[in-house]
């Protein structure tokens, strides 16, 4: 396995090109398998679970070009082949869940893996089945498999959210744009990737109204069409290079950077003491003076701070002048790169749900293992801060969410590489 190699103590000065959305283009992928014409995307990032995604869809019959010299990807499924999604792809990656619902929409039967993914939590899909079942999906689990039929086709209803679930309703939305009738979802998700993929199935003919609000209305229609659609960029990955340069000193722009897709992250900076400054398409960050201040964090469904950005927040808190609380909320077994920051010099307690950082002076570097993909990220960011060199292994997940780490922050003046195999 690859290892990463950061040498600490340099400021970052420069810029770096923001990528388009590892979660909204996931969801976007599959809704190719709603219509018999081609669906391109552009902007969308070259990573490791979007190659993951295409395998599948290629499973199932989808034709996929693009993104070896470029950031264009075209699918087309003129006709679905297959209809199950098998356990040894789908193990690999949560998201393939999402294409549950188009199948079932546009054939009416589908059989797909419970699905895999980073180790944070249970995050069950039952909320994805039970929105199926609310349109008229007859869903049977066995040996591991979501067996569903909808032999007449799925019909419109409405299907309240216990909770809030961005993955449920992306796929519950995708159903519901070919299901007869009108379809409503209270409490849905807000996230921008819920716009996003709206504003796909909207190019592609679909009738939907409220998408980023709690309340989506669909009206079904008898088919989709092909469209061009620009991924959303990725405000995690905006998030991350914004603590950047919190991390080091010196001033970073992110291009592409859109201050509404991180407002609640961007006020805990500002009471960090990290400047924000919104351009015309881009934002630039910088430390104000010294050390940073110690915030409380509670992770949120959107608008609120994002539980993708706790990890790399809980890093900078680590040097903070005094003590922190971050509490999470989205998933209960969000903080397993506590233990790999105390091996930097971190004094953190986790109790249950919460961490209490305390701030030390400075973190020393040292060899850290990835848990998983924000979690990967958070050990570099440390790493840029931290005395001597640290050496995070384990780093097949930091791929599966970001975009050539190591050339984005050497260009703006880190001491990073890669090294091939083991360390």
């Amino acid at each position: 396995m690859d290892s990463i190699i950061v040498k600490g103590g340099q400021e970052l000065h420069g810029s770096i090109p923001i990528a388009g959305a590892k979660n909204a283009c996931l969801t976007l992928m599959p809704a190719t398998l709603l219509t018999d014409e081609p669906l391109t995307l552009t902007n969308a990032p070259r990573l490791s679970d979007i190659a993951t995604m295409s395998t599948l869809l290629e499973s199932l019959g989808v034709e996929v070009s693009g993104l070896q010299d470029g950031q264009v990807q075209v699918l087309s499924s003129r006709q679905i082949t297959n209809h199950t999604a098998d356990y040894d792809i789908v193990r690999k990656m949560r998201a393939s869940i999402l294409v549950l619902g188009p199948m079932l929409a546009r054939d009416g039967h589908a059989v797909v893996s419970l699905p895999g993914g980073c180790a944070i939590g249970a995050r069950p899909v039952d909320l994805h089945l039970k929105g199926l079942e609310a349109l008229g999906a007859e869903l049977d689990l066995r040996d591991g498999y979501v067996h569903a039929k909808a032999a007449k086709g799925l019909k419109g209803g409405t299907f309240e959210f216990p909770v809030v679930s961005v993955g449920a309703t992306e796929n519950i939305l995708m159903a519901a744009t070919l299901a007869k009738g009108t379809t409503v979802l209270k409490n849905a998700a807000r996230e921008p990737e819920i716009v996003d993929l709206a504003d796909c199935l909207t190019r592609m003919g679909a009738q939907i109204d409220g998408a980023g609000t709690s309340t989506i209305t669909i009206q079904g229609v008898d088919s989709l069409h092909g469209a061009t659609h620009p991924v959303i960029i990725d405000r995690i990955e905006l998030g991350t290079y914004m603590l950047a340069p919190a991390f080091t000193g010196g001033s970073v722009e992110l291009l592409g950077g859109r201050l509404d897709l991180v407002e609640a992250f961007a006020a805990k900076l500002d009471e960090a003491g990290i400047s924000v400054e919104a351009g015309e398409n881009s934002i630039t960050v910088s430390r104000k003076n010294g050390r940073v201040n110690a915030v409380d964090v509670v992770t949120a469904p959107h608008p609120g701070f994002p539980t993708d950005l706790q990890a790399q927040f809980m890093a900078l808190m680590c040097t903070a002048n005094g003590v922190s609380v971050l509490e999470e909320r989205i998933f209960e077994n969000r903080f397993m790169h506590a233990p790999e920051l105390m091996r930097m010099g971190a004094n953190i307690d986790v109790q249950g749900g919460t961490a209490t950082v305390t701030g030390v002076d400075k973190l020393k570097g040292a060899p850290v293992m990835a848990t998983d993909l924000r979690a990967s990220v958070s050990l570099i960011l440390a790493g840029l801060a931290a005395e001597g060199e640290t050496v995070v292994n384990r780093v097949y997940h930091l791929d599966r969410g970001y975009e050539r780490v190591e050339e984005k922050l050497s260009a703006c003046g880190a001491q990073i590489e890669r090294v091939k195999g083991n360390v």
